[in-house]
């Protein structure tokens, strides 16, 4: 199935009703999109939905109707020019830490120096 534009004329009076319109379309699975039009009563509805299912379930709710059903083309991509590969900077090989980088540093030494006296 593709994705379809449905538009909707519905009678919304209340914000009450309205809410449930909202919660009811947008439980069917495959719903990406609802947009509404408080003024003229018109809802739009995107997926890949079947269309009358969803009348049908509104009508329960206010008077509903069909007004057109469109295939929605997903946009054409167009081919990106390739990108030349970054030229990565020469490797900084660093030195090695040492044990006495400073002169009042601990050393492991330290620690087993004791006077033994038997």
């Amino acid at each position: 199935m593709t994705a379809q534009k449905s538009v909707l004329q519905l009678s919304v009076h209340e914000e009450r009703i309205r809410k449930k319109v909202w919660a009811t379309v947008s439980k069917f699975s495959g719903v990406t999109s609802i947009a509404m039009d408080d003024k003229t009563g018109k809802m739009t509805v995107v997926g890949e939905v079947d269309v009358p299912v969803i009348v049908k379930k509104l009508r329960k709710i206010c008077n509903a109707e069909l007004v057109t059903v469109e295939v929605v083309k997903p946009p054409e991509k167009k081919p990106e020019p390739e990108k030349p590969t970054p030229v990565k900077p020469a490797e900084i090989v660093a030195f090695p830490v040492t044990q006495f980088n400073y002169p009042y540093q601990y050393h492991y030494s330290y620690a087993n120096s004791y006077n033994y006296q038997p």
